[in-house]
């Protein structure tokens, strides 16, 4: 069975990439901004048939997406490439200011 979301149809190149991204990203936020408290309370199937509530599964897909971030970060770090801080200082930088004066 094909997948359906990927393949050079949507995007072939690097601009073509950027636009579909940019594209499905303003799709997504128009979804999620429609959503009220009901909704989120209400249930959904997910691809695999689990039933969850659309709140559980939308905070399912970050922590997804966290998981796939983390593993570019440790590839990259077995390449030896630096990463930008996820969260405004790097590990070096928390440990330096940490340090009694």
């Amino acid at each position: 069975m094909p997948l359906s979301g990927i393949g050079r149809e949507l995007a072939d190149d690097y601009d073509a990439t950027l636009a579909y991204l940019r594209r499905m990203h303003e799709e997504s936020m128009q979804i999620f901004r429609s959503l009220t408290d009901a909704d989120l309370d209400k249930k959904c199937a997910t691809p695999g048939g689990a039933e969850l509530r659309v709140g559980k599964w939308l905070r399912s897909m970050v922590e997804h997406e966290i998981h796939h971030r983390g593993q570019i970060y440790v590839y990259l770090g077995i390449l030896g490439i630096g990463t930008p801080p996820l969260y405004g200082l790097t590990e070096e930088q928390v440990r330096e200011r940490s340090q009694p004066l």
